[in-house]
């Protein structure tokens, strides 16, 4: 797939990398044409120095042939303006721009923007280091009937195999964040110190599993 990225900062530069790394082939934007020495050498995307919004900047990085696009420069303005450009001129469908204000973020969300709030997030992230209790959702289905959370375990879980703590609580485990990689649990897997678990549960049931996760193990159980 053809990406377009408009902003080299550090996101924009990482994000260029690595989905050129992946294999796809990707087209930088920005202003600043001093910005692009954070793609480094071995980078072989186009590099396109101009506004990130304006139509023949975004033809020149190649946007009619694109599938998605990225909006993470430093501007929020900039960054809706260039995403609804790409979603409304070229009809991108895959379209996110990065949102430093969160109540922006939330409006442009309900236009149909994926926005990610950074510092929403990094707050959240934060949040749930400092008061790991309960849940937080990562990702519901359109219905809101399920969802993706993160939910903590008490360290009464530690050592005990994830397919009891599936059987006790009446989630799936999703995956493990361990030592900052994501594991995919089988059977056998046991729960160790230190791991974040992200389960598949009904909405409905939020409080009975945050309750079953505090709670620990069934006593007498195997």
């Amino acid at each position: 797939m053809h990406i377009v990225i408009m902003g080299c900062g550090r996101v924009g530069s990482a994000l260029a990398q690595t989905l050129e790394q992946q294999g796809h082939t990707v087209a930088v934007v920005d202003q600043d044409p001093t910005a692009f020495r954070r793609l480094g050498s071995g980078f072989g995307g186009r590099r396109v120095t101009g506004v990130g919004f304006d139509q023949d900047t975004l033809r020149e990085a190649g946007i009619e042939d694109a599938g998605a696009f990225a909006a993470v420069s430093s501007g929020d303005n900039s960054n809706i303006i260039a995403a609804r450009v790409a979603r409304e001129m070229f009809g991108i469908e895959n379209v996110a721009a990065r949102i430093y204000d969160p109540r922006r973020a939330e409006v442009y969300q309900r236009l149909g923007i994926p926005t990610v709030a950074t510092v929403r997030w990094t707050a959240d992230q934060m949040l749930r280091r400092l008061l790991p209790s309960g849940a937080e959702p990562l990702w519901r289905d359109p219905t809101g009937g399920v969802q993706l959370a993160e939910v903590h375990a008490s360290a009464s879980w530690i050592g005990h195999k994830i397919s009891r703590l599936q059987e006790e609580t009446g989630v799936r485990v999703a995956f493990l964040t361990r030592l900052g990689e994501a594991v995919l649990p089988t059977s056998q897997t046991v729960l160790q110190e230190g791991d974040l678990v992200h389960v598949m549960m009904r909405t409905d049931e939020v409080e009975k599993v945050e309750a079953a996760f505090a709670e620990g193990p069934e006593e007498g159980g195997h």
